[in-house]
């Protein structure tokens, strides 16, 4: 499915606001749970990429930490703090 076309579904058919609601709560589990899967698939000592969402700054680094919702990442810059499902493994 397009994204555009679920984009357009949800600004032009008028849904409630508890109809949004769960919209939300699907759209955060969903990203939960590629979160959970990205950390199943590294380890410490692994080399990872994210973009800086404040900057647009990509950054390459590799992982010291893995905490619950959290990924600590050495780069050459200093060590970020950074959400699982922002991660791409190298």
């Amino acid at each position: 499915m397009d994204i555009n076309v679920v984009k357009s579904a949800i600004m032009l058919n008028g849904y409630s606001n508890a109809q949004l609601n769960e919209l939300i709560d699907t759209i955060k589990y969903a990203r939960a749970q590629l979160g959970q899967e990205v950390k199943r698939s590294i380890r410490v000592g692994d080399n990872v990429n994210f973009v800086d969402n404040k900057r647009g700054t990509n950054y390459t680094g590799s992982v010291v930490k893995i905490n619950i919702k959290y990924v600590h990442v050495a780069t050459s810059k200093g060590t970020y703090r950074v959400p699982a499902n922002m991660l791409t493994v190298v």
